[in-house]
């Protein structure tokens, strides 16, 4: 069964960027949510069913303070919610004794408030519902016994100020009322549809990451019931001073690289950081620099499609940014966030297996520094499954990027290997070191495998050593998936001095359906713009993701929030321009034609698609030609019209020097090849060229 839900989970350099891998298993799970056999659900349309899909957890008011707020519980009596500060957490439960789902779910939430009053989780129970009758309310409390808080929220003021959303809604508070989830309480129930049991806990298994220490691995979803009109962004103090509001930003947003000991130049993990940068702050978000994303925001207002979406909502970069420019108050501490913790070392946890460079790379201070392409051999005896890793510089001020291949043992590193022709194995950028995959995903490392790490230094300052490493999680089983990258790389770059806007394209056809997890761009220090583009087989063109600035500082994945099947049939477009011209700042000299080389002052085109087949099946490619010459053949072909133009021919024909400035010649040998005289050339024909040219470099 195909999987139709899918999102990535990252880890970061320093702390969980995005969701875990429990999340990868939800939507991967879905793709049985209406199988009849697990499910009664009605036969109306699948968009006329609601479950509890996953948000994007700035949207969804996770992250920011819950002010204190009175209230009146059935008995009148006045209570309030700071008075359960010295609780561990506190869950507050929409609910109602009229709406079908709410009542469907009250026996699951008072098993619920059973369970967790003996781990210090208080409950509070909240129906908004003004016509909902008192003694209907009363059985609902004395179900939940003295476990819960039982409110009648007869003018919906208590929901207005939480942001509840409908009638099932659960929000999840820490001691000092941040909100630490925001969603379903699990997904046995939706409109259209009921589970025998639920697959997935979200509330529970949220509560139960949070008394560990941990971050939840799902921290926002949608909650199916009847519907309220509020805004999930009330959550907020209606006057925002560091405490209340700008420290829940900063940690949501910036700290996990800038703090103290984290990859960033300095810390914003306090008061007098974040008003020492104040200015700076203000000017990297006014210029869309910080955080770090750069696809294009949907149009007409609809959601990312993003799972690693990192955009600062616009609650969020109004308020910070009226906090800077306004007086800049620190407010009462006692209104400050839980600080956040980090792990010291590896945040995928202790790996099974850790591969390293054989030794130190020595970095100098000053300047730029060639890629280092560094090889070591693993140790291992037998092929293993590989459910995650996550790539570790012992001085990552200096790392900026790191391209990970692998080789079954004794394997020479083929020509069309090289970086982005032939894909990458793993990946480090700072902010994305590492990858979790759910059970049932991996990569395979062959027994004995030879692992090449291709190093891009950037030095700092200061003279300093490196010796990274890769720590891997093996899979504890065969898994059913295996995750593979496809490159779309346009290897004849031919980028004209001088020139501030010059375009190249590839496109390439795709010949069975592909399940797209991911992209990723990949250009030099000429880089401009980058998109991916698809016209599916009845001729509708969809942008896939636009990327209007590209920054290669930053070589950011785009990870869907579901997964993308590009059909059979379909041709898939990747366009790049490259600013060559004195007004680039970056470039290295523009009096120069580029051509495609794997350093910074040379250039590259390469569209990178994360894909997952069943284990077995064909790996996933956009290489329509197999066989000797084939995958040159694919590379040479930037129209994906499945044959070769004179213009494409020659990338191929200037490698012979006898040939590339004689265009007489080059004339007669295309001629000749051309048997059919259509002016380009086939792959048998092709076959024939590569012969021709062999022979002419002997």
């Amino acid at each position: 069964m195909s999987i139709r839900r899918f999102l990535k989970f990252f880890v970061g350099s320093v702390s969980v960027l995005c969701a875990a891998a429990g999340v990868l298993q939800f939507l991967c799970d879905e793709a049985t949510a209406n199988d009849p056999e697990t499910a009664t659900a009605s036969s109306a349309p699948a968009d006329l069913r609601q479950r509890a899909k996953l948000l994007r957890p700035v949207d969804h008011g996770v992250g920011r303070l819950v002010a204190d707020m009175t209230f009146s519980d059935l008995e009148s009596k006045q209570r309030s919610l700071g008075e359960f500060k010295n609780r561990k957490l506190v869950v507050v439960a929409m609910t109602s004794t009229s709406c079908p789902l709410s009542k469907k779910y009250l026996p699951t939430l008072t098993e619920l408030a059973k369970n967790y009053a003996a781990k210090d989780v208080q409950f509070i129970a909240v129906n908004c519902i003004p016509t909902d009758k008192p003694e209907d309310m009363k059985a609902a409390a004395q179900a939940f016994g003295d476990t819960a808080l039982y409110v009648h929220d007869s003018d919906e003021e208590l929901a207005r100020h939480l942001g509840a959303m409908t009638t099932t809604d659960v929000l999840v508070l820490d001691p000092a009322r941040t909100v630490v989830y925001h969603g379903a309480i699990d997904d046995q129930y939706g409109i259209g549809y009921a589970l025998d049991a639920p697959r997935h806990t979200f509330l529970a298994t949220a509560l139960d990451s949070l008394l560990a220490g941990h971050s939840p691995e799902v921290t926002a979803t949608a909650a199916p019931g009847c519907s309220l009109d509020h805004e999930s962004s009330n959550t907020a103090a209606t006057d925002s001073t560091y405490h209340n509001r700008i420290s829940r930003i900063m940690q949501q947003n910036c700290i996990e690289c800038h703090r103290t000991g984290g990859v960033g130049p300095f810390a914003l993990d306090s008061y007098a950081d974040v008003v020492a940068h104040a200015p700076m702050i203000r000017d990297v978000i006014e210029r869309g620099a910080m955080p770090p994303w750069f696809a294009a925001k949907p149009e007409g207002g609809h959601e990312s499609v993003w799972a690693n979406d990192r955009s600062l909502s616009d609650p969020d970069r109004n308020d910070l940014t009226a906090w800077i420019k306004g007086s800049r108050t620190e407010g009462n501490p006692a209104d400050a966030p839980v600080p956040r913790t980090f792990a010291e070392e590896w945040t995928i946890g202790e790996p099974d297996y850790v591969v390293q460079i054989p030794k130190p790379i020595e970095i100098k201070a000053t300047g730029t520094m060639r890629y280092q392409n560094v090889k070591t051999q693993t140790t291992l005896d037998e092929d293993k499954w590989v459910q995650g890793y996550e790539i570790l510089p012992t001085d990552r001020s200096v790392v900026h990027h790191v391209l990970v291949n692998v080789y079954e043992k004794g394997a020479e590193r083929a020509r069309d290997r090289e970086e982005g022709v032939g894909g990458y194995w793993a990946a480090y950028v700072p902010g994305n070191s590492g990858q979790l995959y759910p059970d049932g995903f991996a990569k395979k490392l062959p027994a004995g495998a030879t692992v090449t790490f291709q190093i891009h230094y950037t030095p700092s300052g200061v003279a300093t050593q490196d010796q990274l490493k890769m720590g891997l999680i093996f899979a504890k089983a065969e898994p059913k998936y295996v995750v593979t990258t496809i490159p779309l790389a346009d290897v004849d770059l031919n980028i004209p001095p001088h020139a501030a806007n010059h375009v190249e394209t590839i496109t390439r056809p795709v010949p069975a359906d592909i399940n797209v997890m991911a992209y990723m761009a990949h250009m030099h220090v000429r880089g401009k713009s980058f998109n991916f583009e698809l016209t599916t087989p009845d001729g509708k063109t969809e942008r896939l993701l636009d990327i209007p600035r590209y920054d290669f500082n930053w070589q950011v994945r785009y990870d869907y929030r579901e997964p993308r099947v590009i059909p059979k049939g379909s041709r898939l477009k990747v366009t790049a321009a490259f600013d060559n011209s004195e007004g680039n700042p970056a470039n290295p000299d523009p009096t120069e034609t580029v051509h495609w080389g794997e350093q910074t002052y040379e250039e590259m085109l390469i569209g990178y698609v994360e894909t997952y087949a069943p284990v077995g099946a064909p790996r996933p490619t956009m290489n329509t030609r197999t066989g000797a010459g084939g995958g040159l053949f694919t590379l040479l072909d930037s129209d994906g019209d499945d044959n070769l133009s004179k213009d494409e021919a020659m990338k191929a024909i200037d490698r012979v020097p006898a040939l590339k400035d004689n265009p007489i010649a080059v004339d007669l040998l295309f001629n000749r090849i051309d048997l059919d005289k259509d002016g380009k050339l086939s792959m048998e024909e092709f076959g024939k060229l590569r012969e021709e040219l062999g022979g002419r470099k002997k």
